[in-house]
């Protein structure tokens, strides 16, 4: 065997022992792996690789798997964030199913996967069942803090088990309490007051000094005084843990819905039933 076939064969072998069947690597990736064009498109022609699209390839699936999978975008953030080592996480209310709040989240219409950072261009342009939301820059002055970042080896796992199964990968996310908040800030733009009091509702547990340090980086004055709003509305046992005197709701009245009620206490326009009655009292 000459030693250009040995290249090739170990550069073969070190992409099947890393990429699981069913999941993506793109031209930057193989760039990286000393895999060139002309290289990805002779496995592409043996049946190593799939084309999706120019510069993206797809490992094929192992036979029986279910091809609504194929339409899910787990398969795609992954490969993106544990092969190819693109820096974003997954947020909002997508963040928020994936901590299993998603009976709450059926009012809020269409499925949307927010992501926040570096994203790959491709990314947009794959057929999920959702609609991609891609936010660049950081609500907060900490970018990383609250993101649940859980580091792994594919070495440490059954590689069969996990190419079957992406959902055993763990993915990049924001906590619930880094969500929460953005999906606040998503507010009237693409989420509703209703979702977000819905979602109060159901958290009860969470972590006050994570909240306060999240609030006290967050850079939306909106987003703060909409948390607190809520927060004082379904009054949980946390918030009289998070001091409010330690978070910048910034001065003068905000406006966000036409016909609102401006709320006495945080000064921002809400639908009126938001406002509780002490709010409406000042009290």
């Amino acid at each position: 065997m000459s030693s250009m076939s040995g290249q090739r064969t170990d550069k073969l072998k070190n992409l099947l022992e890393t990429v699981p069947p069913g999941f993506l690597i793109d031209s930057r990736w193989l760039n990286e792996q000393d895999i060139s064009r002309q290289l990805a498109s002779n496995y592409a022609n043996s049946g190593w690789l799939e084309r999706l699209s120019q510069g993206l390839y797809r490992r094929p699936f192992t036979r029986g798997h279910n091809p609504d999978v194929e339409r899910d975008w787990k398969i795609p953030v992954l490969s993106a964030q544990w092969i190819m080592h693109y820096s974003f996480h997954v947020a909002g209310t997508t963040a928020m199913e994936q901590h299993g709040y998603a009976h709450y989240l059926r009012l809020s219409g269409p499925g949307k996967l927010y992501v926040h950072g570096d994203v790959p261009t491709w990314l947009s342009k794959l057929h999920f069942r959702a609609t991609l939301v891609h936010r660049q820059g950081s609500l907060f002055g900490d970018a990383a803090l609250g993101v649940e970042n859980n580091d792994f080896s594919l070495e440490e796992e059954n590689q069969q088990d996990l190419g079957e199964s992406p959902w055993l990968w763990p993915m990049r996310l924001s906590s619930p309490e880094r969500s929460l908040l953005e999906t606040i800030d998503e507010v009237p733009r693409l989420e509703s007051f209703h979702l977000v009091d819905v979602l109060f509702q159901s958290m009860a547990n969470l972590r006050p000094k994570l909240m306060t340090q999240l609030l006290r980086e967050c850079r939306s004055i909106k987003t703060k005084r909409l948390f607190f709003a809520f927060a004082d509305r379904h009054a949980h046992a946390w918030r009289k843990y998070i001091d409010q005197s330690l978070i910048d709701l910034g001065s003068g009245d905000r406006m966000l819905v036409e016909g609102g009620k401006l709320h006495p206490i945080y000064r921002i326009t809400m639908p009126a039933e938001f406002v509780t009655s002490e709010a409406r009292d000042g009290s």
